[in-house]
């Protein structure tokens, strides 16, 4: 067999996994939308739920959804971009730093539902936060720090050694190259890990269930320290809780919580193309 038939087996083989990966996740988004759409209207959007959750809208649910992740982002973003600076720059390569590098990496393929146990013994009840927006942030934050510190880590460590050697020979000190130098070049990165922990905070049930979410609340929260509805809780109980739930009010619910994913990840797609362009590398 030839070099070039090879190749040709290889790019086949691989373009029919492309197709077999893609294709239903495709089918599965044109199905939720055609059953979805016909719920989908205005009212859906800003009206609370009545008449036992079967008539009106998902507006407390869709709010507390924005809210929590949110709140996910101020709890979590910041520590785990600040602890991948530290694994990236200042932790030396010793036997501490590759445990703690392999303990993020098995935190972050912990089951929710044990972050959410976890939540309600710390959160809810020992710090006595209570069932609340707070309790349910924290979790939240602590179920997608993993995933962000090890993707903000890479892009740190993928920028090249030139900008740094460059900045410090000139005088700079090792935060102002961190600062100025390295963190811009890695942000496209950076924001990659912070758009996946925001969608999977965003369509997590798990974790809120223990934590923040209501059955059934048509009021909005006024403080952190308050209850919500949110959307992936609010989809399990519409589809198995609540019987002779209209169909088209469980998949619009999904269409809404599926745009909400998939409008994240289009900004920070096209965030990160911007940023691309200006990279110096």
């Amino acid at each position: 067999m030839t070099r070039q038939q090879t190749n040709r087996i290889a790019a086949i083989a691989l373009t029919t996994v492309a197709y077999v990966v893609v294709v239903p996740i495709i089918l599965v988004i044109l199905y939720v939308i055609v059953n979805g759409f016909p719920a989908f209207s205005w009212e859906f959007l800003t009206q609370p739920p009545r008449s036992g959750m079967r008539e009106g809208g998902i507006m407390p649910a869709l709010v507390g959804t924005v809210v929590l992740t949110l709140g996910t982002a101020i709890a979590s973003f910041p520590l785990a971009i600040a602890a991948a600076i530290y694994l990236a720059e200042y932790a030396g390569d010793n036997r501490l730093t590759r445990l703690v590098r392999m303990a993020i990496i098995n935190l972050a393929g912990v089951p929710s539902i044990v972050y959410g146990l976890f939540g309600l013994g710390m959160f809810v009840l020992f710090l006595q936060f209570g069932t609340s927006i707070l309790a349910g942030s924290l979790t939240l934050g602590l179920m997608t720090m993993p995933v962000v510190i090890s993707t903000a880590e890479e892009a740190i460590l993928s920028v090249p050694r030139q900008f740094r050697t460059v900045s410090l020979s000139l005088g700079a000190t090792k935060w102002q190259t961190i600062r100025h130098q390295v963190l811009p070049q890695a942000l496209p990165g950076i924001i990659t890990g912070i758009i996946l922990g925001l969608g999977r905070a965003a369509g997590e049930t798990a974790p809120i269930l223990f934590t923040v979410a209501a059955f059934y609340l048509p009021k909005l929260p006024h403080s952190i320290f308050d209850q919500t509805m949110a959307l992936p809780y609010h989809l399990y109980v519409i589809s198995t809780q609540v019987p002779g739930m209209p169909l088209s009010v469980q998949y619009g619910t999904a269409l809404v919580l599926l745009l909400l994913v998939l409008s994240l990840t289009l900004i920070a797609t096209l965030v990160r193309t911007q940023m691309r362009r200006r990279r110096e590398w």
